[in-house]
């Protein structure tokens, strides 16, 4: 089975967690593709680095390239939150094994963000190689709550 690429960012926080991981899932075999930043600025703005990531993933998706992202910053709310601003994203903060692994199998999360403040870098990258790993389940109610998400982000229609 092949791996995913891996589309990553971090803003200051996450950067000693960023590079990390870069080396060790690069190791593991995935293609990992940093989105910055790439120095150390303990003033930077994490959007544009998560966006950029976020965006990356789409893209590959839409173009039949398997891929997940995964952005990191103090506590990752933040990081989240930009993340869900691109259309066609669901990321989802994970801060414990269940989260990890229940973002991608019922909600099929193509992007996991992490504190990097929250967690130890093994804990983290414990996290982030659970939600690499968990498929989506494919159940039909999973699938059914997913689409009406999308309908909204598409639409605006609210289904119930």
């Amino acid at each position: 089975m092949s791996k995913p690429r891996v589309h990553i960012a971090t803003d200051h926080a996450g950067m000693e967690l960023s590079a990390h991981l870069v080396n060790h899932l690069g190791a593991q075999g995935y293609e990992v593709i940093d989105h910055g930043p790439a120095d150390y600025d303990p003033l930077d703005d994490y959007p544009a680095f998560c966006l950029r990531a976020a965006q990356a993933v789409v893209a590959d998706q839409e173009a039949g390239v398997e891929a997940l992202g995964i952005v990191l910053g103090g506590s990752g709310n933040g990081e989240q939150i930009a993340a869900n601003k691109v259309r066609g994203v669901r990321a989802a903060l994970a801060w414990n094994l269940d989260t990890a692994r229940l973002a991608r199998e019922h909600n099929d999360a193509n992007v996991v963000a992490v504190g990097g403040r929250q967690h130890s870098v093994e804990e983290a990258t414990t996290l982030i190689e659970a939600f690499l790993a968990e498929p989506f389940s494919h159940d039909p109610r999973h699938v059914r709550r997913i689409g009406k998400i999308a309908t909204y982000e598409a639409t605006g229609e609210i289904l119930d």
